[in-house]
This record gives C-alpha cells, sequence and structure tokens, in this order.
C-alpha cells in the first residue's frame, strides 16, 4: 500500500494549517508527488494554501469530509497528530464516513484503524487502510554491518524535534538527483513513508530493535546507489528523544548535516534545557557518531537552517551568522535549495 501519483488525495488537517499539529499534511502538500484534491480544515475553509503556508500549492479548503466529497478524492489522509495520538469523535466521524463512501485510507497516527471494528465491515473489495506506523517483520538487532557500504550516507541530526530535519533530507535528495547521482530519501517516520512510500516508521518499533530497523532498510537501498539521504528523528538534547541514537548506529553515517532552527534557545517543550553553542552541538554529534573510535568518523559537513520565522534579509543574517560561528557551509534548503549542503559532502 502506498499513495501513487495518479491517486486523488482529501488530507484530514483540522486546524493543522495554522496549528503546530498539522506537519503531516504540509510535508504532503509540499513534496506529495500525488494530486491533492483539497485539504479538510474547519478553521481555514475558504483560504488560500500558498498565502496561509508559502506552499506554491493551489489546493481548495473545505471544512468538511462531505464538502471536500465534491473533488472526487480516492484516499484520505490523517494530516494532523492531535496530542495523545487520537482523533476527536466529530474528526473520527469524517474518517467513517471517508471509507463509508469507498476512500482508501492512510493513517500515520499511533492509533491503528485497518482492524477497527467500525472501520472493518464498511471495507468494498480493492479499498484498503493503511496504518503507517506499524512494526516491520523480521527485525534483527543492529549490527553495525552499513558500515561496509561503499554509498555515502548522509544524517540529518538536530538541535530539537520537529525543526526540518525530513525537509533537508528530501530536498538533498532532489538536489543528488539533478547532479546524477542515484540518490535515495530513507524514511524513517510515518510523513517521510507517506512521501516516499517506502522506510521505518522508527517511533512503531520496539527499542532493542531500533537499530536494526534502521540498518535493514539502509541495507535494503545501499548497494544500488551512490548517496543515501536519511531522514532524521528527535535530537540528542531533547529529554524526550530516543530515536537519533538508533539512526545513528543502523546507518553507520558517513557525513552528518545538523539542522537549526534560527534563534531558537531553547528545547521547545522543554524551556529549562538549553541549546548549547552549535560548536558544542557538532562536537557532541560527531563525537557520538564515532563512539570515541569504534566506528568511522561521520564529520558534520554543514548546516541547515530554518528561517521560515524570519524575512528575507534576517535569514542571511542569519545564516551568515552561522556560518561564522561553526565555520561550516550553512544555508535554508527550503528557502535556497539544498546544492551548499550537498556541495560541502560531496568535497569531503
Amino acid at each position: 500500500m502506498k499513495i501513487l501519483p495518479e491517486h486523488r488525495v482529501a488530507i484530514l488537517q483540522h486546524g493543522g494549517i495554522r496549528g503546530q499539529f498539522g506537519k503531516t499534511g504540509l510535508v504532503l502538500l509540499r513534496y506529495s508527488e500525488a494530486q491533492i484534491a483539497a485539504v479538510i480544515d474547519a478553521e481555514c475553509a475558504g483560504g488560500s494554501i500558498p498565502q496561509l503556508t508559502g506552499i506554491p500549492r493551489d489546493v481548495p479548503i473545505v471544512a468538511s469530509l462531505r464538502e471536500a466529497l465534491r473533488y472526487q478524492p480516492q484516499v484520505l489522509v490523517t494530516g494532523i497528530a492531535p496530542p495523545g495520538g487520537a482523533l476527536p469523535e466529530a474528526w473520527w466521524q469524517e474518517v467513517k464516513e471517508a471509507v463509508a463512501a469507498g476512500l482508501c485510507v492512510v493513517n500515520g497516527l499511533h492509533t491503528p484503524m485497518a482492524e477497527h471494528p467500525d472501520l472493518k465491515p464498511l471495507l468494498r473489495e480493492g479499498q484498503w487502510i493503511w496504518d503507517v506506523r506499524r512494526e516491520p517483520p523480521g527485525l534483527q538487532l543492529g549490527s553495525g554491518a552499513a558500515r561496509e557500504l561503499s554509498c555515502l550516507r548522509v544524517l540529518t541530526v538536530g538541535t530539537d524535534m520537529a525543526i526540518g530535519k525530513m525537509s533537508t533530507s528530501i530536498e538533498m535528495h532532489r538536489a543528488s538527483l539533478k547532479r546524477g547521482l542515484r540518490s535515495a530519501f530513507i524514511a524513517s517516520g510515518q510523513t517521510g513513508i507517506m512521501v516516499a512510500g517506502d522506510g521505518v516508521p522508527l517511533d512503531a518499533v520496539r527499542v532493542d530493535f531500533a537499530a536494526g530497523a534502521v540498518e535493514q532498510v539502509v541495507m535494503r537501498y545501499g548497494r544500488d546507489h551512490d548517496i543515501l539521504h536519511i531522514e532524521g528523528q528527535g535530537s540528542l538534547l531533547n529529554p524526550a528523544s530516543t530515536a537519533t541514537l538508533p539512526l545513528i548506529r543502523g546507518s553507520q553515517p558517513t557525513h552528518l548535516i545538523l539542522v537549526h532552527r534560527a534563534g531558537q534557545t531553547h528545547v521547545r517543550s522543554y524551556p529549562h534545557v538549553s541549546i548549547p553553542p552549535l560548536p558544542d552541538v557538532i562536537r557532541l554529534y560527531e563525537m557520538v557518531a564515532s563512539a570515541a573510535g569504534a566506528f568511522a568518523p561521520a564529520p558534520v559537513a554543514a548546516v541547515a537552517l530554518n528561517t521560515a520565522h524570519l524575512n528575507a534579509e534576517e535569514a542571511q543574517r542569519a545564516i551568515t551568522q552561522v556560518e561564522a560561528e561553526t565555520g561550516l557551509p550553512c544555508t535554508d534548503p527550503i528557502r535556497y535549495g539544498a546544492e551548499k549542503l550537498l556541495e560541502a559532502i560531496l568535497k569531503r
């Protein structure tokens, strides 16, 4: 099961266009090759996606699933991640309406839907529900096998969660393809998997098998590609994050790209946790990646700076400041493209 380019998709996004829990839907609007038929967001109904988000995709915003059906979608995607991972009752009813109307469902929430007693009896032949956050079968413990691959393995790491690691990896993958490189984007979260159609939903994997799960997908792609862009998760600085270390160990990266939100001084959900100076963060990631020499060095080659909240002049000033502070190339890959970051990798 995957979202295909020919699919007409409706995104369930209530409150997510302007709220903090709509990352999945916004990423699909920016990167999905599918035809986005409508976005369902009662708070922004009738508005403009380009004006509200800066994403150059003109898609109608409607208030309900019933209105979205006018645009003949084939697939409903849950584009939001409400606190606690469960949909409010009114939104759950819209999912049921979608299944009853014959739509397939792509579910990125922790709560599974494929076997739900309210939905399963409604499914018709050929209709499916894809629960993206499911542990892959046949997992084994990590072994460090990826270090034997000859391809470049570029992992994005961050100073916090939800600051642009996935977008940076996708932009670098696209820049690599333009260079003629055999490149692959390795997704490690539900949103990236919806875009790529493959990957590992790391937050659904038991911790003992997390590094092995990453290793499994990296080995699957590594032998047939020149460069892998591995989607980072979490942060070594965030006290709630457990995904970064398995990604480092499982992918055995050759290079790291540090992702940071311009001006951010504290971990967003934990204001008592300060973000150290970027040179210190770089040393931390390089030390952890090499494990004091147990593994090969993985230098931070460049910094991807999230400047979405700044105007053009402020963004350029922030980029210049980070380059001076770290001595590394820096850019905002969404705003200016990822060629500068890729060049830093290839030069090394």
